[in-house]
């Protein structure tokens, strides 16, 4: 499997590490990961490349995103080009994952309605949890993707025994499920 990362270049100084770490639990699971543009590049390159450069990357990003399988965004550091790309993935079908460390999640994807669109607020203990789980659902392991809509009373109630339970959200309904399905 092949994905492409993305985050913001500026947000790279505050949240490389994470950064970082994403790639490394997306290969550690045999993933190939185009993350060298974010990983590499500095906020100066970019600014000094010419504009015939800047048009070719552009269309080597589009390569990348059409030659993934999936995308991952770490969105903590608010970046129009990342929103950008993601768009990009959605048009072309491709699931996309998106990851932020704090605050609230990008506001133009936190609540779109698209079953292919997957957002996590994680630490980095949940991290490894959430990137396992996304990758079941992108590889057709997951039974089904179920999406409901709750109360922000139910969501604030489920982020905190996710947290207190150090595991995502997702992993936490599940494991309700399967303790009233054994009794």
């Amino acid at each position: 499997m092949r994905a492409y990362f993305t985050a913001s270049i500026v947000g790279r100084k505050f949240h490389l590490g994470n950064y970082q770490k994403i790639g490394e639990i997306l290969r550690n699971h045999n993933v190939e990961v185009m993350d060298e543009h974010i990983l590499k590049v500095s906020e100066k390159d970019i600014q000094m490349q010419s504009k015939d450069a800047r048009l070719k990357f552009h269309q080597r990003l589009e390569d990348w995103v059409n030659s993934s399988d999936f995308l991952v965004a770490e969105t903590s550091f608010p970046s129009i080009s990342v929103g950008y790309e993601i768009s990009m993935a959605l048009d072309r079908g491709k699931p996309v994952l998106i990851l932020y460390s704090e605050g609230d999640p990008p506001s133009l994807f936190a609540y779109h309605e698209n079953e292919k669109i997957i957002s996590e607020k994680y630490t980095p203990e949940t991290l490894p949890a959430i990137i396992a789980d996304f990758l079941q659902f992108v590889r057709g392991e997951a039974d089904t993707r179920f999406t409901f809509f709750i109360s922000s009373k139910q969501a604030s109630y489920l982020a905190k025994q996710g947290k207190k339970n150090r595991v995502p959200k997702s992993v936490y309904l599940r494991s309700l499920i399967d303790r009233d399905m054994i009794k």
